[in-house]
């Protein structure tokens, strides 16, 4: 994400007493207040996770952006073969879906950013720097 300029939304200078420099910033809480039942749904079906499995052990998953991928599209067929609740964890497929969706996506800007990291530059001299100080 780039990095914008700060401002507050009314044009008060950040000194003015009020002044809140939030302007082009996300807005977390039209998600999470507005999606609150979807994102409960979506919550459960990762703490059932966490227990049949283990805490965070999805983010270990070997291919996992290609295994949550089939997994969602696994959900959105039962659903369109009219099972609207998984037999295994008694949830919703719909959060199935949305849980395997947003697996795949942070699996995918995690390695994203390991890539955008391993061509820094300054990572590359920092790292050049280091071995010739051994």
């Amino acid at each position: 994400m780039q990095k914008q300029v700060e401002k507050d939304p009314s044009g008060l200078s950040s000194n003015t007493p009020g002044a809140k420099l939030d302007a082009n910033k996300i807005d977390a809480d039209l998600v999470l207040s507005d999606f609150a039942r979807a994102l409960i749904e979506v919550c459960k079906v990762g703490t059932f996770g966490s227990i049949k499995y283990t805490p965070h052990g999805w983010i270990a998953v070997v291919n996992g952006e290609r295994r949550y991928r089939s997994a969602g599209l696994r959900h959105w067929l039962y659903e369109a073969a009219g099972e609207e609740v998984d037999g295994d964890s008694l949830l919703l497929h719909k959060a199935h879906k949305a849980w395997n969706a947003l697996a795949e996506l942070e699996l995918y800007l995690r390695e994203q950013e390991l890539k955008k990291v391993e061509k820094d530059p300054a990572r590359e001299w920092l790292t050049f720097v280091t071995k010739d100080n051994k």
